[in-house]
C-alpha cells in the first residue's frame, strides 16, 4: 500500500473551514483536513482537498480535539 500523500504546507496555511473561516488541521494517516471549531474534517481525494461542507465527515462528540 502506498504512503499517504502530504499536503502541501503552503497550501494549508491559506486553507480554512468554508463554514467558519478557520484553520484547519491536517491529518495525515486519514488524509483529512480537520476544522476543530466546526467539527468536520474534509476529505483529501488524491492529493486534492475537498472543500465542501456536504461532503465533510462530522466529527464524533468524543473526538479528541486540538493539535
Amino acid at each position: 500500500m502506498a504512503e499517504p500523500a502530504d499536503v502541501d504546507p503552503k497550501l494549508l496555511e491559506i486553507l480554512v473551514c468554508p463554514l467558519t473561516k478557520q484553520p484547519l488541521r491536517y491529518d495525515r494517516a486519514k488524509q483529512e483536513l480537520i476544522s476543530d471549531t466546526a467539527r468536520l474534517a474534509y476529505p483529501i481525494r488524491d492529493g486534492i482537498p475537498i472543500m465542501l461542507v456536504e461532503e465533510a465527515r462530522k466529527l464524533d462528540e468524543d473526538s479528541p480535539v486540538g493539535r
